[in-house]
Formats: C-alpha cells, sequence, structure tokens
C-alpha cells in the first residue's frame, strides 16, 4: 500500500467520525472539534501502542491476536513492557483497547465506560500528555465525549458507532512516517475548526508558504540543544516547521496562547510530530499580561529561536493599564498602545507581541514575526521606535513583504520581519508582493505561491542577493537614511531609459507636443469662453 492510500484511509476515517457527530446533532457544534479530535487522538494512541510494544516483542508481531497475548501478561511482565515503552507513547492497561471496548459494546451504559476508559488514559499519562495553564492546572487529553449528546438515551448507541469505526483501521502501517506526511493529515483534520469565534486571535493555521519561508530562512545551517517558542503559537503550524528544520530531536519546544482551543490542537500536533517531550512546554493563557516562562531568578526566559503569527488588531483595554507597571519598562520599552475613544476592537496588540519577542530572544537568537505591512514604513508612535530599536541594537536580519490575500481570511497585507543578534552587517529587503497566483478558498480570494516563487523568496533572503525591483541589500546607516523604513520599494533605483533618436526625429516629436498642446489650449479656451457665456445668461434671468 503506498503513502498516498495510507493518506487516503486516513482521512476517510477523519470523514466518518465526522459524520457520525453531525447524525448525532453536533455538526458545526461547537464541540464538534473536541469530539473529532479527541477520538482521533485515542485512536492514534492505541496503535501508536501497537507499533511499539510488537518493535519490542517481536513474538507479538506474529501472534494472531496480540491483545490477548499481552493479557496473559503477568502484573510484572507488563510493567517492564510499559517501562521500555518511549516516553512518547502513552501507556495504556489492556482495559484501554480499543478492542476491548469493541468486545464490550453490548454492556449497558456502554457510553460511561468509553468516557471511563479515555479519562483513566488521561490520568495514567497524566504527568507526559497534560498542557498546563498560566495559573498551574492542568488541562487533561480527553473529556467526557459522549455527555456532549444532550439526549442521554442516545449515548450508547454514538459510542458504538465510534468504537465500530475505529476497530475497522489500523495506523501501525503511518509511525514511519515524516513530518510531511502528519502535516497534510493535520491540516485536513482540522480544516472545519480552523476559525476562532470572536474572530479575536490570527487564524490557528498559518499558510504553509509562510510557515516553509519563516523556517528556511531561520534554520539555514545545522543547529541542536536550542529552543523554540511562540508566544502565539495557534494550533503550532510555526512550530511544526521550525522544529523539523531543526530536527525534532535536537529542539525543545516552548509556547503560550490564550485559547484552549488552539491548546488542545497544538498538543495533538506535538503528539503527531514526535514533539511529546515538549508537551510539558505548552502553557494555555495569556502571553502580554501573565508570560509564563521564566528562569529560575524569576526573568522573562530567553529563546534561541522565536516563531510568532501574532493578532494584530484585539481590544485588550480591560487589562491595558496592568501592563503599564516598572516590572514591564523593559519588556515594553517603546510604549503601550493607548485605548481609543472609538473602535477598541482596533487595539494594536501586535506590537505588544514584538516588544516581547524581541525582549525574550537569547544572545544568539533569530526570530520571524508576522505582522501587518503597515509596520514596516509608519513614521511614528510605537511602530517607529520598534524599528529604531531593531536597527540601533543591531538585531535586524531583513523583511519580506508578502502578496495580498496571502491569509484567505483577511484582507490585510502581511510582511515577515527577521531578527538576528548575530547580524550585524547587511539587511536583506524583499518585496514579494507580485509573486503568486490568485485561487477560491470558499468566498475568499487567496493568493496562493508556487514552490518555484517560496524558493526564490528563500534563496535570495539567505544568499543575500540583490535583484531588481525584488530587493535589495542595505546596511543599517542607509536604514536610518531612509527614516528607518523598511519597505523594499524604497531602496529601489529609479531607472531612466534613453532612446537613440536622429535630429530630425527629435525635432518632429518636438513638434508633434507642440501642436498637442497647442490643440489642448484652444480646447481649453473654448469651454472657458463657454462657460463665461452661461454664467451671464444665469444672471441675466
Amino acid at each position: 500500500m503506498t503513502d498516498l492510500d495510507f493518506k487516503e484511509k486516513t482521512k476517510a476515517l477523519i470523514d466518518s467520525l465526522k459524520s457520525i457527530s453531525a447524525n448525532y446533532g453536533l455538526g458545526n457544534d461547537g464541540n464538534e472539534f473536541k469530539i473529532i479530535t479527541q477520538v482521533f487522538l485515542y485512536k492514534f494512541m492505541n496503535d501508536k501502542f501497537a507499533f511499539e510494544v510488537k518493535k519490542i516483542e517481536p513474538n507479538l508481531k506474529q501472534a494472531d491476536n496480540w491483545e490477548e497475548v499481552v493479557k496473559s501478561y503477568s502484573e510484572d511482565d507488563y510493567e517492564m513492557l510499559l517501562l521500555q515503552l518511549g516516553a512518547d507513547t502513552a501507556k495504556l492497561k489492556p482495559q484501554h483497547f480499543i478492542s476491548e471496548l469493541f468486545s464490550r459494546q453490548n454492556e449497558s451504559d456502554f457510553a460511561k465506560l468509553f468516557d471511563d476508559t479515555l479519562l483513566d488514559i488521561a490520568i495514567t499519562n497524566n504527568d507526559i500528555f497534560s498542557v498546563k495553564t498560566d495559573g498551574g492546572a492542568k488541562v487533561v487529553l480527553f473529556d467526557r465525549i459522549t455527555e456532549y449528546i444532550s439526549d442521554g438515551s442516545k449515548r450508547d448507541a454514538f459510542a458504538k458507532a465510534i468504537i465500530n469505526k475505529l476497530v475497522g483501521v489500523s495506523f501501525e502501517h503511518i509511525f514511519h512516517q515524516k513530518f510531511d506526511f502528519y502535516a497534510t493529515i493535520f491540516e485536513y483534520l482540522i480544516k472545519d475548526y480552523n476559525t476562532n469565534s470572536g474572530g479575536k486571535y490570527a487564524e490557528y493555521f498559518t499558510p504553509h508558504a509562510v510557515a516553509k519561508i519563516m523556517a528556511a530562512i531561520l534554520v539555514n545551517e545545522p543547529d541542536q540543544n536550542v529552543t523554540v517558542y511562540d508566544p502565539s503559537a495557534g494550533s503550532g503550524t510555526l512550530l511544526m516547521n521550525i522544529a523539523h528544520a531543526i530536527g525534532e530531536d535536537k529542539c525543545t519546544i516552548y509556547s503560550q496562547d490564550v485559547s484552549q482551543k488552539s491548546s488542545s490542537l497544538l498538543r495533538l500536533n506535538l503528539i503527531l510530530n514526535n514533539l511529546v517531550h515538549s508537551i510539558q512546554n505548552i502553557i494555555q493563557g495569556n502571553t502580554i499580561l501573565h508570560p509564563y516562562h521564566k528562569d529560575k531568578e524569576g526573568n522573562l526566559e530567553k529563546f534561541d529561536y522565536i516563531v510568532s503569527n501574532p493578532p494584530f488588531k484585539l481590544d485588550f483595554s480591560d487589562y491595558r493599564d496592568d501592563l503599564d507597571s516598572k516590572e514591564n519598562n523593559e519588556r515594553f520599552f517603546a510604549g503601550i498602545p493607548k485605548v481609543p475613544n472609538k473602535a477598541k476592537e482596533k487595539m494594536a496588540i501586535y506590537l505588544l507581541f514584538l516588544q516581547h519577542i524581541m525582549h525574550t530572544l537569547s544572545k544568539k537568537g533569530k526570530a520571524a514575526i508576522v505582522v501587518p505591512t503597515g509596520f514596516i514604513t509608519a513614521q511614528s508612535g510605537i511602530d517607529k521606535k520598534i524599528r529604531e530599536k531593531m536597527v540601533e541594537s543591531k538585531m535586524l536580519a531583513g523583511v519580506v513583504s508578502m502578496p495580498s490575500n496571502i491569509f484567505a481570511t483577511t484582507g490585510t497585507n502581511v510582511s515577515i520581519v527577521f531578527l538576528d543578534k548575530g547580524n550585524t552587517n547587511e539587511v536583506v529587503l524583499i518585496d514579494a508582493s507580485n509573486l503568486g497566483e490568485t485561487v477560491k478558498e470558499g468566498k475568499n480570494q487567496k493568493t496562493v505561491l508556487t514552490p518555484a516563487e517560496e524558493q526564490q523568496i528563500i534563496d535570495t533572503f539567505n544568499q543575500k542577493k540583490a535583484v531588481d525591483d525584488f530587493s535589495v541589500v542595505v546596511s543599517y546607516d542607509e536604514i536610518k537614511q531612509k527614516n528607518y523604513s523598511l519597505s523594499a520599494g524604497q531602496y529601489f533605483e529609479v531607472k531612466i531609459e534613453y532612446v537613440d533618436i536622429t535630429a530630425e526625429e527629435f525635432a518632429a516629436k518636438m513638434k508633434d507636443f507642440e501642436n498637442n498642446l497647442n490643440q489642448l489650449f484652444a480646447e481649453g479656451r473654448a469651454l472657458e469662453m463657454e462657460i463665461q457665456n452661461n454664467l451671464k445668461g444665469l444672471r441675466y434671468e
């Protein structure tokens, strides 16, 4: 069976789970994404467990029914088996197996048994798989998902329908797959839930082109034992791309996001991408108000790589004054946006994220941040102060201005700002706004970069190439002379084309210009006379 077949079978299972939810009245319900993602995760963990124990004990691979063999183990033998599992594999008991629930589906209160099983898995694996809040509480893996069915009499049937779908498919063949496979599956899994109610935060899923470009420019040489951070992580697309570029076993991920939903999606993404060791660093909470990650002295942790697609505009007026404190003076060095009299929802919170990122970069740190393109040219206020700091501190690597509608859900033009504490010389500015092709996505128009265009941006930046009407390489002094503008277009040379012509051709062209001007003047005088006559007529009336 090919990788494409595995991918299609996995997508088919996801579709069938969505169909079950719809049949029980939960299609497009606010809790549907919890059911789909948690059931998928339960299935993934079951099959990962099977895959790993069969590697440990090959005789299980040969058995007609490996679950029955495992059930016959003594308590000590089973414990020894669990101890040999890697930390990225959930520790399951025989009663947690899907096959066990399948065999017991006709028992009374099966829905309760189903929910109890999921919760017991969560409790058993709490230390490794729980996400923390900024207050220290743990958010466990699973909910009592059948309780989302309001009609209690239908819960048993709902649980049976799920188990019968899960038992007929095996994921064991996908565990040799790599990042690209899981990225596609994850995107398919969450595609119907990739919006945020109220529109307060950025998309949960940053377009692959943006994520790929950010990772490829940040990680342009081998690195290891590094920390990676996203203060507005969403579902983790940016984190997954940069972790893959570095090597999942060569980095540790840290994140924070105010959304419970995005934290759950990020945890699932980490599990799929062999980054379970970083789940303990995933925090659900308000990064700007309560930044969680701190060192032993209580200072904000510094990170080697930071990626972020922060929310651009958000009403944070209710806690704005709490940020204006002595302990935040250094973090928010350029200032905190004031509360406007109108349109509080347009408060530029991304400016706080930018300052937070600059403050939390390590001495050798690099960062890539998605910003509204207006930021790179604003001539006053917090925006300009931030750019001045980037330049004066010599921590700016460059800027890539992206095409319009690279995000289908926003009309805001975006640019990517790249920081690099080690870049003391030249800065690369790229205007990629004319690249891409327009495609329809639902009711929205979206610009999609071709793979060749993505590579063009990456190579131009990393090789620091100047390309006519596309990129410039400038010094920090040149940026100061341009009033700290980071727009590539303002540095492009103005081109004047010269054409060789004879004296006779020149005289003829000048005569044509003279005749055209005389004609225009004559038409102007005639129009002026007509207007004056009309005005006289009006006065006499």
